[in-house]
């Protein structure tokens, strides 16, 4: 049976942290038998199925069709600048979601000899999915052009790499392989919290830096606060009112709830705050389509036959592209960063 050290926080340590709430690592280190919560959510059995943390279950499933959602709506914004690195973000969201209801649900039970595996890919996961939000902070910059093959594979690559060093130390650990060792997992908690916090604060630095600097707009800020709020609240949930969030509601839900709800609150507004920041280029826009039919039904003959009113606007709007980090950012500059030679739009084969 899994123990329930003391109540006591210590650095290196997640004796603490476990006993308060039920991780997917907790069964796993700590201890021989791993460490097991004070206060847990009831678990519901489905078809001759044991399932653990239900409602946080449900949370789970809300949070897949909201991000697929999301996504849907940034594939369909085809000319926003930094569109193909921001949906590998929400992707990799996916994926730790879907790990998380397979491993919390115990639908891969703690007693089989693949879930110190699956644990580890998923510990790896989450990691990669904060460094690809770091590295998304730099695309408004430009230091690469967003959508070329430079940029894209980039991120995939070294996202890769976080994950495969990540789960490799959580499997060592988890398995006593070399100096790693279960019950001192230091390393793995200097990865779970510092390293993933690190690039999550270094992310929001740059989007206030880029928001102040290139933005006319300061709105996209309270973007940024909202879901630094959002996150801020989960994790104190998760890690300090866990336990008498269970208890009040008689083991019904626990702090895992609300810190699930948190984090995809947060989620959704790195979407909102990239919504804000991007803006198409209509007039190369599929949805813009029927207006440009629209004006020429308004405009005579003669007008559409020699370009008239409708070519010299296009015109003018190509000799006044902006430019810099962000000129599809909404903000005044030279050419846009979507733009190629000649004032031509860049378009990049989705192969990427």
């Amino acid at each position: 049976m899994a123990s329930t050290p003391d109540l006591k926080f210590a650095f290196g340590s997640f004796n603490y942290i476990c006993s308060t709430v039920s991780l997917t690592l907790c069964p796993l280190v700590g201890s021989p038998d791993g460490i097991e919560p004070i206060c847990y959510s009831r678990n519901v059995r489905l078809i001759d199925t044991l399932i653990f943390q239900p409602s946080t279950l449900i949370i789970h499933i809300i949070a897949l069709v909201m991000t697929s959602i999301m996504i849907y709506h940034i594939r369909s914004k085809y000319t926003a600048v930094g569109r193909k690195e921001i949906i590998m973000f929400f992707y990799l969201y996916m994926v730790v979601t879907v790990m998380d209801l397979l491993l919390i649900s115990g639908i891969i039970p703690t007693s089989s000899n693949m879930y110190p595996y699956f644990t580890g890919a998923h510990l790896g996961m989450i990691s990669a999915t904060f460094w690809c939000l770091l590295l998304n902070g730099f695309v408004g910059f430009q230091f690469a052009e967003d959508g070329t093959p430079l940029s894209l594979w980039s991120i995939r690559i070294s996202s890769f790499v976080v994950f495969a060093a990540v789960t490799f130390l959580s499997v060592a650990t988890f398995r006593k392989i070399g100096p790693f060792n279960p019950l001192h997992p230091i390393a793995l908690w200097v990865v779970f919290f510092i390293f993933n916090g690190a690039a999550l604060l270094i992310y929001v630095i740059l989007q206030i830096v880029l928001v102040v600097n290139t933005l006319d707009d300061r709105w996209p800020l309270g973007d940024i606060v909202f879901g630094i709020a959002f996150f801020a609240t989960g994790q104190v949930i998760l890690y300090v009112f866990s336990l008498d969030i269970c208890n009040f509601a008689k083991h019904y839900i626990d702090g895992l709830f609300f810190g699930t709800i948190a984090t995809l609150l947060s989620v959704m507004m790195v979407y909102k705050y990239w919504d804000s920041i991007t803006k198409e280029d209509l007039e190369f826009s599929v949805g813009s389509k029927q207006n440009v039919w629209e004006v020429k039904e308004l405009l005579g003959e003669d007008e559409i036959a020699g370009g008239g009113l409708y070519g010299q606007q296009l015109g003018g709007q190509h000799s006044h592209q902006g430019s810099g980090a962000g000129g599809n950012y909404g903000y005044h500059g030279g050419s846009s960063p979507m733009s190629g030679q000649n004032g031509q739009p860049n378009f990049y084969d989705d192969r990427y």
